[in-house]
């Protein structure tokens, strides 16, 4: 099974340029669904969620529609937070988790990590502490820098049933590059465009993932997405290029690229 979807729903600016004029936010997941079998939810990376929103989406979502979430900044992105605590705060966002689990509707879990987080013992240990907390579910690890690029971190990933998340962002020096690979038994892509001139900048976060792929960038990724989904069980692809729509659109056209020839 591959799916293709977006990073996130409830956007205003997508309202006239995805939704149609005078769409209320709580229309949103409703029309998106009409679009859509899956989508990543984000919104968890900055607010811890509750069992009870696990649950409320899971009710609402449509027979079939799967939810990839990605965990809190608490798990990945505070660097004073000890082991014990990424241990704990795992561990409630797996609970957290579980109506939705138990619903049939989760896909997977991302674990993102930020370009600071670089590739050494210390942190190996984090990533994987981390990751024992969600066992039995399916987990996608993103690396932003590209330290991680190297043999052993595949190995590691593959050792662990760990999805490495595969990811287009700008070809910046530091960052991890383009990669279509399965480590485990189904993979993990995430697209955030190429705004090279905004990734480091101070603008607020959405201007970073201002960009909208061609046609031509986009066909460059389906041979690699259509042989890792080979390989595996079940694919899953996310536009985070949110700004404006523009991932819903580049979303519809790689979705028709990938399954057209199917």
């Amino acid at each position: 099974m591959l799916l293709v979807g977006t990073s996130g729903f409830s956007y205003k600016d997508w309202v006239g340029s995805f939704y149609p004029e005078g769409t209320a936010a709580a229309d949103m997941f409703g029309f998106y669904q009409e679009n859509f079998d899956t989508v990543e939810i984000d919104y968890t990376y900055y607010s811890f969620p509750s069992s009870r929103t696990m649950a409320s989406m899971a009710a609402r979502a449509k027979d079939g529609f799967l939810f990839s979430v990605r965990t809190h900044k608490s798990i990945t992105h505070d660097r004073a937070a000890s082991t014990e605590d990424v241990r704990k705060a795992a561990s409630d966002f797996r609970a957290a988790l579980a109506p939705m689990y138990d619903s049939g509707k989760l896909a997977c879990v991302l674990i993102q990590y930020p370009w600071s987080f670089r590739m050494n013992p210390e942190n190996v240990d984090r990533m994987l502490i981390a990751a024992e907390r969600f066992g039995g579910l399916k987990v996608a690890v993103e690396f932003r820098n590209d330290s991680w690029a190297n043999e052993r971190m595949m190995k590691l990933l593959c050792d662990n049933r760990l999805a490495l998340c595969c990811v287009d962002e700008p070809k910046l020096p530091g960052l991890f590059p383009p990669l279509a690979a399965s480590t485990a038994d189904f993979s993990y892509f995430r697209f955030h465009g190429r705004n090279s001139r905004d990734w480091w900048g101070s603008k607020p976060g959405s201007d970073r993932y201002d960009y909208e792929y061609t046609e031509d960038e986009l066909d460059e990724w389906v041979p690699g997405i259509k042989k890792v989904a080979g390989e595996v069980g079940d694919s899953y692809i996310y536009m985070n290029n949110c700004h404006m729509g523009k991932a819903a659109r580049n979303a519809k056209q790689l979705r028709r690229k990938l399954t057209e020839d199917a």
